[in-house]
C-alpha cells in the first residue's frame, strides 16, 4: 500500500511540473513576456487548457 501510495504522489509531482513548464512555454511563445511566462507557470494546466480551448 505505501509503495501505491509514494507511486500516485511522484505521479502528481511529474504532472504539476510538466503542466507549469509547458505553460511557461506556450505561455512565452505566444506573448514573448518572461513576465507572463511565470504568472502562466503558476497557474500550471489551468493555463494550458485555456490555451486549447481558446486556441
Amino acid at each position: 500500500m505505501e509503495q501505491k501510495q509514494q507511486f500516485v504522489q511522484k505521479t502528481v509531482k511529474t504532472g504539476i511540473s510538466f503542466g507549469s513548464a509547458l505553460a511557461m512555454v506556450i505561455s512565452y511563445t505566444t506573448w514573448h513576456s518572461v513576465g507572463w511566462a511565470i504568472f502562466h507557470g503558476l497557474l500550471s494546466w489551468v493555463y494550458v487548457i485555456y490555451f486549447v480551448l481558446r486556441y
